[in-house]
């Protein structure tokens, strides 16, 4: 008809078929020309008046699509339809209770109860009302049980409301109903994953896999499931089963990299990490897997080469950070290490070594003031430390603070008299000071 301007005649129904069709391939003009043609041949259409209400609402024209339902409404007010496009305006308009007024109105008219409570549940959710969410999808699933999107927002609900043995009860009820629906299992086997029942989740992904041997998300997470109970050969055959079914993946690629190097086998290890960069050269995670595999080589200079790719990819990860800074005081590139612990600590890292590290890298760059500065800001953080407090009475010695080195010799004496050979290791010469030494001395016959 729109190729040559012929008149042709379809029912109202067809016509509808026609609008939503185009409507759902996202072809709007294709759909108001449909719709203009369904109304010329029946201009009384309920039906078609409804899926008008429903572009309207698509182009955000809503004082349009709410005066047309009001005359919709007169006409007929028990179509269901009608509430539930109220709902859809109320809903956009951010009246989420409003729209779940309707839509309880539209229950008391509706055939189609499973997606009624769908949109329920969805409503319930804008307004974090989980438990009334849940119990719509619930019984969305009770109308349609091969509704697979509300089955999963009502394992959805449950993790939220961190009810994951509810869950798997729910879920097993669920199975008894309908034991060859793949996505409970799935879904069933997350929930025991979450609850670390590694070999229970195994056997749920397990069934996933039989009833639907494409399931390429179950592979995924039975060989996420070996890999936590140590069985990396299992895990290594399921993610290689998702190559076959599907495109190859970064993180499939990465997965089994990881798996390899659990097994010690290095060199294919490092393959599946070229692969998985090969992929896709963003994945940052697999250039870091690349440089600790040459860390563990004590290959410093490649393991480096590689730890700026991930920096170039994320420079706010403090955890690559200080592996470019442990790599460069392991090469005696001291500024590059501390800009990597000072880098590390701006990006959020708490661990008291990078502290240390920085306050070495620093000491060594023979900064005494600004080493001394990051050690009491680490003693701010961490209490009651004696490599903090060793390191102090080594600096403090060097800036010919005395006083103050040994108030910190005091400290780490107290804390820790066996590892006061730390002093030596760092600072030889204030080690050899007669002063500190017959203080140690003192001390110990104290």
């Amino acid at each position: 008809m729109l190729k040559t301007n012929k008149i042709c005649f379809f029912d109202s129904e067809e016509f509808e078929n026609i609008i939503l069709h185009y409507l759902d391939s996202g072809k709007i003009n294709l759909s108001k020309k449909a719709l203009k043609l369904g109304l010329e041949q029946h201009p009384n259409s309920i039906g078609l008046k409804l899926v008008q209400v429903e572009l309207l609402v698509f182009e955000n024209k809503l004082d349009k699509a709410e005066k047309l339902l009001n005359e919709l409404q007169h006409i007929d007010p028990r179509n269901d339809e009608v509430y539930i496009q109220r709902a859809n305006i109320f809903s956009k308009q951010g009246s989420h209770k409003k729209a779940i007024e309707c839509l309880k109105i539209a229950l008391q008219y509706t055939e189609d109860f499973a997606d009624v409570y769908s949109l329920l549940g969805m409503e319930y959710l804008f307004i974090d009302e989980i438990l009334q969410a849940k119990d719509a999808f619930i019984k969305c699933l009770e109308h349609d049980s091969e509704d697979q999107t509300a089955l999963y927002n009502v394992v959805y609900c449950y993790d939220f409301l961190d009810n994951h043995q509810e869950a798997i009860e729910f879920l097993e009820e669920f199975i008894d109903h309908n034991p060859y629906s793949e996505v409970a299992w799935h879904q069933l086997g997350r929930e025991y994953y979450t609850l670390k029942d590694y070999r229970k989740a195994i056997e749920a992904f397990d069934f996933a896999c039989i009833i639907d041997e494409n399931f390429v998300g179950a592979y995924i997470e039975k060989g996420k499931s070996y890999e936590k109970i140590k069985m990396f050969s299992q895990a290594i055959i399921c993610y290689k089963e998702t190559l076959k079914l599907d495109d190859p993946s970064s993180y499939v690629y990465r997965r089994i990299g990881f798996c390899y190097e659990a097994l010690k086998n290095y060199d294919k290890a490092l393959k599946y990490y070229l692969r998985s960069v090969h992929e896709d050269p963003l994945m940052d995670k697999s250039w870091i897997a690349i440089a600790d595999l040459y860390l563990k080589k004590n290959d410093f200079k490649k393991a480096l080469q590689f730890v700026n790719k991930a920096l170039g990819i994320d420079e706010h990860n403090h955890l690559y950070w200080r592996r470019f800074a442990i790599i460069n005081k392991d090469l005696q590139f001291l500024e590059e290490a501390e800009l990597g612990f000072r880098k590390a600590v701006e990006h959020g890292d708490t661990f008291l070594d990078t502290w240390l590290y920085w306050s070495d890298s620093l000491r060594l760059l023979e900064d005494y003031t600004q080493a001394i500065e990051k050690l009491l800001k680490a003693r701010d953080i961490f209490n009651d430390e004696y490599e903090i407090e060793y390191r102090l009475v080594g600096l403090y010695m060097l800036t010919d603070q005395t006083e103050k080195a040994m108030y910190h010799l005091t400290n780490a004496l107290a804390l820790n008299y066996k590892n006061r050979t730390l002093l030596q290791e760092f600072f030889p010469t204030v080690w050899e000071n007669e002063q500190v030494q017959a203080y140690i001395q003192n001390f110990n016959q104290e």
